[in-house]
């Protein structure tokens, strides 16, 4: 008796919590899923890593021999500076020398990546002016941002998604969840199409040491906003009509980027993955005021029910009781 009691508490405990343990088990899937990257990505990449250390190692030490004059001193110096200067998108390669990386529309597309969020890093403020006001620059400039992209993708919305939805629904008699599922996949096929596998194909032929899968990389990176900087299109040596080969990639930014919240807000709204969402989300609870509100129209609603209930008992009933006059037959003067 004891025991089933306990387990019926237990189980009352779990269901009156469900959504806490999901999330629980959401933190946990989180957690063990940077596990699995963290053990791939190590796993992968070491053993490149390590092979390159060894390149450098043998080539600084073969031009060491070369070149008994130089110090190694000297010379880590000298690459620490070339490195140092690297970093701030300077290069001391001669091949290298001719772009700038701060005229009109390099700078366009430097603000086009930090009013996004995805900065490659490969171009930064060199001044404590310029820093300081990339500081105030985001700092308006990103909420900006992410205004006119929600009325931007509000808008797209409603022609993308929801009238065709709509109307293949009203005029098939297909069932709306069904019928939103695939206008979701095709809408991803699209933009896929669009966005990733053509521009892919145009920077493998643009981009000289680029191949398919690079280039695609490159996109992908880019409209996630994650932005690495490991591959930056139009820093090469020979590369043809970059200032408007600048322009284009920042408009292709953009529109992508816009592309790409369309399609995440179509799946979010997917009746199944609402569900899902509901979930793991915490029970919206009523403010006070509304629960004294409706308390109190809950007790007005009970009064007056009450009162209806006995005027409808009471029908059977005389409300006054009338008393019967009556009087002695000597006493009346029309009777006598």
């Amino acid at each position: 008796m004891l025991q089933s009691l306990t387990s019926n508490s237990c189980v009352r405990l779990i269901q009156s919590n469900r959504s806490s343990w999901y999330f629980l088990f959401l933190l946990l899937g989180y957690v063990l899923y940077l596990v699995f990257g963290a053990v791939v990505f190590s796993s992968v990449e070491l053993p490149y890593e390590d092979l390159l250390r060894q390149k450098l190692r043998a080539a600084k030490r073969q031009f060491l021999q070369d070149n008994e004059c130089l110090s190694e001193e000297r010379l880590e110096e000298f690459l620490a500076r070339a490195l140092a200067a690297s970093n701030y998108g300077v290069s001391v390669l001669n091949n290298a020398s001719s772009n700038w990386n701060w005229d009109f529309t390099s700078a366009l597309f430097f603000a086009s990546t930090v009013l996004s969020t995805t900065g490659y890093g490969h171009t930064v403020p060199l001044s404590d002016g310029g820093k300081a006001f990339c500081i105030v620059y985001s700092v308006i400039g990103i909420p900006f941002t992410l205004l006119f992209l929600t009325a931007v993708v509000q808008r797209i919305m409603v022609f993308s998604t929801r009238r065709p939805v709509m109307y293949v629904h009203t005029r098939w008699g297909l069932s709306k969840p069904l019928v939103s599922a695939i206008h979701a996949a095709l809408l991803t096929v699209v933009v896929t199409s669009c966005f990733f596998l053509i521009p892919a194909a145009v920077f493998s032929d643009l981009e000289d040491n680029w191949n398919f899968l690079e280039s695609f990389y490159f996109c992908f990176i880019s409209l996630s906003t994650i932005g690495l900087g490991d591959y930056v299109p139009g820093e090469g040596q020979h590369q043809k009509f970059r200032e408007l080969y600048k322009v284009g990639i920042t408009v292709y930014l953009i529109l992508g980027l816009i592309a790409m919240l369309v399609v995440l807000e179509t799946f979010c709204e997917l009746q199944q993955l609402k569900q899902l969402r509901k979930m793991f989300y915490l029970k919206k609870e009523k403010p006070q005021d509304r629960l004294n509100i409706m308390d109190h129209d809950h007790l007005s609603f009970t009064s007056v029910a009450d009162h209806s209930s006995t005027l409808r008992e009471g029908k059977t009933e005389p409300f006054v009781d009338v008393p019967v006059l009556a009087s002695p037959a000597g006493d009346d003067p029309m009777i006598r």
